[in-house]
């Protein structure tokens, strides 16, 4: 045989050899890389309780381990190397994009636990617009309610002392409001102002916001704690708080939605308790247990509104979901809108929404905000309200619970990171989610508000003592059956 044409075979075998070694190599490396994200996404999935319903853990699992096992097989085997580089490329990124939702779904579900440990107050020290006053060095001592509100502004005297190295004397009043006043009718220089007073300020007084200068600001974080009362996991109250803010949800505001969700998974009951928002209640810890209205309790922490309700109902309250304008409106535009029964036509004061009588579709998150914030144009004003907002809470409850969603929860909880704060943590919401989504059965949902006698500047406010304020004064025998209602619920009636 020539020589060169046994030169040609050689070569011709080593490129064959050559290439052969280098698939091998690349489906290794594969392997490893599918083995890598597999190994983290399965480990991330049952540390955290995700997707355990109806075996799609399980599922998951045996599948991620078959592609590994076939893959190596064949591998070993020096077989089907095409195969294989296309089986490892689809299920890593198969691998990679779980990693990625089960990830960003821990991380959202930490960061609103990590927000609902503390909360922010913003402190300031206000001046009339007009002053020539710019900065606290110029000032020797300003008005303040000492007695209402001690701790929050011996915080912000001493920041300024260690900041400006001024040590400001407090001359004590009665109130916020009365410290404004003084402000405004020119019998002070200064006042200490609390950021969650603001809002009872800006609806007694028109140009309130324009008639104050802020020449010195701090905030305050404060750290809360809130654990688990039920004893049976199942069975539970959950207080919602909707608050009048936009931004951050630390920030500490007014209480403007207060709602129980009375649940009970053994039975697949909700019960929504509300209470109007000027409900006159005895609110404790910074209320001094002296009675105010209900919104007013969420300017001293969600700690005292959901105690103030505790004291109300007879019950305990094991979690709670704090919810901002911005979470709600985006909450809804992710889901993509509800559909809700409306029963009388009115216009929206936000946004200047027209609602007919009938099936309203709410199809964008501002719509939906229109729709539960307005009470001025309903009959039966902040009633009406209530009522609508449970209607909306109710399709969102439907919505969420539904197959439908299931594809959209990632998108749906990372859209909701920075508005929302819960003491409920990921597992709890993953085996009570897994426990819905295995039963397949839909919650009966029901609600319930209480009622009573509303009138105008006839009861005193703690928080605001010289407003004539609307508060409603509520019948004992509509507290009685609604308090005997949910734990009707409770024990499974």
């Amino acid at each position: 045989m020539p020589t060169h044409s046994r030169h040609r075979r050689h070569h011709k075998s080593s490129r064959s050899y050559s290439r052969f070694d280098t698939k091998t190599i690349v489906n290794s490396v594969l392997l490893v890389l599918f083995a890598l994200l597999a190994g983290i996404a399965t480990y991330l999935m049952y540390a955290n309780n995700i997707l355990a319903f109806r075996h799609l853990n399980i599922i998951y699992t045996v599948l991620l381990v078959a592609v590994f096992l076939i893959s190596l097989v064949l591998i070993i085997r020096k077989k089907g190397k095409i195969v294989v580089t296309v089986l490892l490329v689809i299920f890593s990124i198969v691998a990679a994009i779980s990693l990625f939702a089960f990830k960003s779904l821990v991380d959202v579900a930490n960061d609103m636990n990590k927000s609902a440990s503390y909360s922010e107050i913003e402190m300031s020290v206000v001046v009339p617009a007009d002053s020539s006053i710019l900065d606290v060095t110029e000032l020797s001592s300003v008005q303040a309610p000492t007695n209402a509100d001690g701790s929050n502004i011996d915080a912000l005297i001493s920041q300024i002392k260690s900041d400006k190295g001024v040590d400001l004397a407090t001359e004590t009043v009665d109130s916020y409001q009365a410290a404004y006043e003084n402000l405004i009718n020119g019998s002070s220089q200064a006042m200490v102002l609390n950021s969650a007073y603001s809002s009872l300020l800006e609806l007694s007084y028109d140009d309130y916001e324009s008639n104050l200068k802020t020449i010195y600001t701090y905030k305050i974080k404060k750290s809360a704690s809130s654990e688990a009362k039920s004893s049976d996991a199942n069975v539970f109250n959950i207080y919602i708080s909707g608050i009048d803010t936009y931004g951050s949800i630390s920030t500490v505001s007014r209480s403007d939605v207060n709602i129980i969700l009375t649940v009970n998974m053994n039975t697949h009951k909700i019960l929504m308790t509300t209470t109007p928002r000027d409900s006159y209640v005895q609110i404790p810890d910074g209320g001094a247990d002296q009675y105010d209205k209900l919104t007013h309790a969420g300017i001293y922490g969600v700690e005292t509104s959901e105690k103030t309700l505790e004291n109300l109902y007879g019950i305990d309250i094991d979690y709670y979901a704090r919810i901002n304008f911005t979470s709600f409106v985006s909450l809804i535009d992710a889901i993509g809108g509800v559909t809700v029964y409306n029963d009388q036509a009115f216009t929206s004061l936000h946004g200047n929404y027209n609602f007919e009588v009938g099936n309203v579709n709410l199809s964008s998150g501002e719509e939906a905000l229109g729709f539960v914030r307005e009470r001025y144009s309903l009959t039966n004003g902040d009633y009406d309200r209530g009522n609508n907002q449970l209607k909306v809470i109710q399709a969102i409850i439907n919505k969420l619970t539904s197959f439908s969603s299931i594809s959209n929860y990632s998108t749906i909880i990372s859209t909701l990171q920075d508005s929302v704060q819960t003491d409920m943590s990921l597992d709890t919401m993953m085996s009570l989610a897994n426990a819905q989504l295995d039963s397949g059965k839909k919650f009966t949902i029901t609600s319930q508000e209480v009622t009573g006698t509303g009138s105008t500047g006839e009861l005193t406010s703690y928080a605001m003592p010289t407003a004539s304020l609307y508060m409603i004064q509520l019948d004992d025998a509509s507290v009685a059956s609604a308090s005997q209602a949910i734990k009707d619920v409770m024990e499974g009636n």
